[in-house]
């Protein structure tokens, strides 16, 4: 019977089930052949008692040496097939996991520590890879040796046999008693391994931060005691191996010393030749690494069900955002689309969890139009555009008759990777990749020609700059751009969206790291490259949004006020309030 936890892996030994029927062909003809060596023994030492030959010690010798040199081959395909298996199966895994990671609800990232899931995916897709390798290899051996060990034993002496095998019982019940004991104490150490990761890794990633607040010693104090508590859960479980294997070897020992008891007598009786005796206990010695190799089985068992645990939480996270029926037959019909960009959000909520963020959203943009978007901080401006790419999903089922349509059709019934290859989004966060800046601009563009790249940064207002470092577009940003300054960064991630031409232009507040003249020369560059495209953006500045078609104003998760630059002054709103204000910090800094 297969445990639960290790159901998840059958789909992936079954792709291998010819590598793992010749390994168990090896393993038959491995363990055949060693069970025969002891029979070889018996019958040189019988013959020579009977008198000393050449004949007889060449004859034996050679038989001897074949016996070792048969074992020694199929011992050696054994190792490579099974533990080769056990690799490739990993390899399957680990494309797997991955695969299924970046299928992922955006969601489930942000609950979820990168640290935590890199643990996952190296050390417990190790243990189970080990699982799946030596684990097989060595209780087969153990299994086949000893079924067979067993019944040239019965046939050499049965009475002998029942005195080796009485300390069986004792040896079961004490694999029992660790198993379960090595299964919940690796499951601790995993996690503990899990904590130190996702807190390696936050440290890396705020490296800044850690030294303007001078934290080094603070955090080095605090991975120390992770660090400490780690050593003491592995301590724990190399306590519990260091008694498992000894008790293994005692009860061993102990059947040895009742067989050599036993058997002299049995000789001296002249119920056993010396050759069967000599057979028999070559059997016993032969049974100690088998079972040595139980209680490493045991272990390697116990972990790589721990581990499978582990990350079938991870396999059995399914996506929120998925393609529906109707995008996946469109898909299937129409191929690739081309949007024309009208966007129209339909008495629109949405929830984080049990928590309304947007109310009764009712917008629309028509195609080829730039909407902007201002609030407060906390009004819900990020979500609501993060829904037209559907890295929220909008909550259309909370009120009868919401929606959110793109040309008229509802947002899920377009396939969600051709919607995406549409809209160029820059998030709030900007993100840049440790690589090139030509490779950050091409990201997501195949086949991007130098002079589309250039035409990007130009349009983003990055050209001058990148032309200006030693190695151009070949310079490398470091891990999440941490060369650049903020505003290069926010200008590069802007060049990437505008790289792939897209439909509808999303900017999530993509100007709040540049200086306003800098702005004034990237909208006039949008303004030409987006020409008779949807742009919609979010900005604090009313610089930025006062040019735009329509401009709408989120306080508490509603629109409050809806119009243009001009209409919205007139009312003497927020948008008036806000726009009073900059004109004031203008003038101040201007004195």
């Amino acid at each position: 019977m297969i445990p639960k936890k290790l159901q998840p892996l059958l789909p992936y030994m079954r792709k291998y089930w010819r590598s793992y029927a010749f390994g168990a062909f090896c393993v038959l003809i491995n363990n055949g052949i060693w069970i025969f060596f002891p029979q070889v023994l018996r019958w040189t030492i019988d013959a020579l008692h009977q008198g000393v030959t050449r004949q007889k010690l060449l004859y034996y010798s050679l038989l001897l040496l074949a016996v070792a040199a048969g074992k020694g081959i199929f011992q050696f395909l054994t190792r490579w097939v099974l533990i080769g298996v056990s690799r490739e199966v990993e390899y399957d895994l680990r494309n797997h996991l991955f695969a299924h990671l970046e299928k992922l609800s955006y969601s489930y990232f942000q609950r979820t520590r990168t640290g935590d899931i890199m643990a996952r995916a190296t050390n417990d897709l190790n243990a189970v890879r080990m699982l799946l390798g030596p684990a097989i290899m060595y209780s087969a051996n153990t299994l086949v040796f000893t079924l067979g060990a067993l019944v040239f034993m019965v046939g050499l002496s049965p009475k002998l046999t029942l005195y080796a095998f009485l300390p069986l019982p004792v040896a079961s019940i004490t694999i029992q008693y660790f198993g379960k004991r090595i299964h919940d104490r690796f499951e601790r150490i995993q996690a503990m391994f899990s904590e130190i990761s996702a807190r390696t890794q936050e440290n890396f990633s705020g490296a800044r931060v850690i030294r303007a607040y001078a934290q080094e010693e603070a955090e080095i104090a605090q991975f120390e005691q992770a660090n400490l508590e780690y050593i003491r859960r592995n301590l724990r479980l190399v306590r519990l191996m260091g008694m498992l294997w000894p008790t293994l070897e005692l009860m061993l020992g102990a059947a040895i010393a009742i067989v050599l008891w036993v058997g002299g007598r049995e000789v001296l009786l002249h119920h056993m030749s010396v050759g069967e005796f000599v057979a028999f206990n070559t059997y016993m010695v032969q049974l100690t690494w088998p079972i040595i190799a139980l209680g490493w089985v045991i272990n390697i068992f116990q972990r790589g069900t721990a581990s499978m645990g582990r990350l079938a939480e991870i396999y059995n996270e399914v996506p929120e955002i998925q393609d529906s029926p109707q995008a996946l037959a469109w898909a299937a019909q129409a191929g690739d689309m081309q949007l024309q960009g009208a966007i129209e959000f339909c008495h629109l909520d949405f929830f984080y969890g049990s928590t309304q963020v947007l109310h009764d959203i009712s917008l629309t943009v028509p195609a080829g139009s730039s909407l902007a978007i201002v609030g407060p901080t906390g009004s819900g401006k990020t979500t609501l555009v993060s829904l037209i790419p559907r890295i929220f999903e909008s909550s259309d089922s909370h009120s009868a008759g919401a929606s959110l349509l793109v040309d008229g059709h509802p947002l899920r019934d377009f396939p969600i990777a051709a919607l995406r290859r549409q809209i160029g989004y820059v998030p709030q966060e900007t993100f840049l990749f440790s690589d090139t800046i030509r490779e950050n601009i091409a990201f997501g563009a195949e086949g991007a020609t130098d002079k589309q790249i250039r035409s990007s940064a130009e349009a983003a207002s990055i050209a001058a700059d990148i032309e200006g470092f030693p190695k151009q577009y070949e310079t490398v940003v470091g891990e999440r751009g941490i060369t650049l300054s903020g505003g290069q960064k926010q200008r590069t991630a802007i060049a990437r969206a505008l790289i792939r031409n897209p439909r509808i232009l999303i900017l999530d507040d993509a100007l709040a790291s540049v200086d306003t003249q800098t702005e004034d020369r990237i909208l006039n560059h949008l303004r030409e490259v987006m020409h008779g495209r949807t742009t919609i953006f979010i900005s604090h500045r009313v610089s930025t949004v006062r040019n735009a078609d329509q401009i709408a104003v989120l306080h508490g998760g509603r629109i409050v006020e809806l119009g243009t630059h001009e209409s919205l002054l007139s009312r003497n709103g927020y948008y008036t309030e806000l726009y009073s204000k900059q004109l004031l910090e203008e003038e101040l800094a201007t004195v």
